[in-house]
């Protein structure tokens, strides 16, 4: 009876982890502290040529609004050197903190940490042609964050979502379209 009564807890503590994976941000976030002005500072994909140079996912998010059911985005790609604005709105779907929005395909995506003053984290998975691919997107209040942060992004590319660290790029020094913000 005493092993039943254990492994009965075990089971629905295993549950409630699973849940809690399930959705990232967990029980306390509040999407609303998203809203406003953030800066591209890392991207990792395991394809990397999105996010090289001239590769469609290398964006420089300019603001979040949040709006009842959606995300509303403003952001910056460069084409052919100049700086071209985008914007788009990413709808919530049925599963909690998750999105979806086609850009360069279906793309649907989850907010895996913040602490809502200083760093965003997003997962991207891209869909198109059959063919999928990760996203990884590191954004700051600033233009850029702590080296402690980046490093925790790197090890959460890399050990949850298998992104290999030639993979992971640091765009802080690039031309991120700043001049082209508001």
């Amino acid at each position: 009876m005493k092993l039943l009564l254990l492994l009965l807890c075990l089971g629905l503590t295993l549950v409630c982890v699973h849940a809690e994976e399930a959705s990232p941000m967990g029980r306390n976030f509040t999407v609303e502290k998203i809203n406003g002005e953030w800066y591209t500072i890392m991207l990792a994909s395991d394809k990397r040529e999105k996010i090289e140079e001239h590769g469609s996912m290398r964006v420089f998010l300019e603001y979040i609004h949040v709006l009842e059911n959606s995300l509303a985005v403003k952001f910056h790609i460069i084409i052919n050197g100049e700086c071209s604005e985008i914007f788009l709105v990413a709808d919530k779907t049925e599963k909690d903190g998750e999105y979806s929005v086609t850009y360069d395909g279906l793309n649907t995506f989850t907010i895996l940490k913040t602490d809502y003053d200083n760093y965003i984290m997003f997962h991207l998975i891209n869909e198109k042609d059959g063919e999928t691919f990760q996203l990884m997107q590191l954004y700051g209040r600033e233009p850029d964050l702590s080296s402690d942060i980046k490093e925790k992004f790197a090890q959460l590319s890399e050990e949850h979502f298998g992104i290999v660290r030639e993979n992971i790029i640091d765009l802080t020094n690039v031309d991120r379209c700043l001049e082209a913000r508001e």
